[in-house]
């Protein structure tokens, strides 16, 4: 059953997703919100895109640490991560979103998010 050895099989990198995405159900049931920490710090039009993605970079991190296979990939995967970030301050400046777009954030602010305007 080589083919399926965590090491050089098929399935290397299954300790990385279960971990990777473990922690993001985790997060989301305990209610824990990176999105919060950022509104107070932002405007809260960008940070639940920011948070989503710092929280996709952490989780990597972690995973990749935990999985055998990962572990000499981690540096590599943060720092793809984070580099998509710095292109966030032009996409927010040239790029016009439809009207349609909104962005939400935490449930409790759903209808506070519906409700309010987002000036571009």
């Amino acid at each position: 059953m080589e083919i399926l050895e965590l090491d050089q099989g098929v399935m290397r990198g299954f300790i990385f997703g279960l971990v990777h995405v473990s922690i993001l159900i985790i997060g989301y049931y305990s209610g824990w919100s990176i999105n919060r920490l950022l509104k107070l710090a932002s405007n809260g039009h960008i940070a639940g895109i920011i948070g989503a993605v710092i929280a996709h970079i952490f989780a990597d991190l972690i995973a990749a640490a935990l999985d055998p296979t990962m572990r000499s990939a981690a540096l590599g995967i943060v720092f793809g991560g984070i580099i998509p970030l710095l292109g966030i301050p032009l996409l927010e400046r040239y790029v016009t979103k439809s009207e349609q777009h909104i962005m939400v954030g935490d449930h409790e602010d759903i209808e506070k998010d519906l409700h309010s305007s987002h000036d571009n």
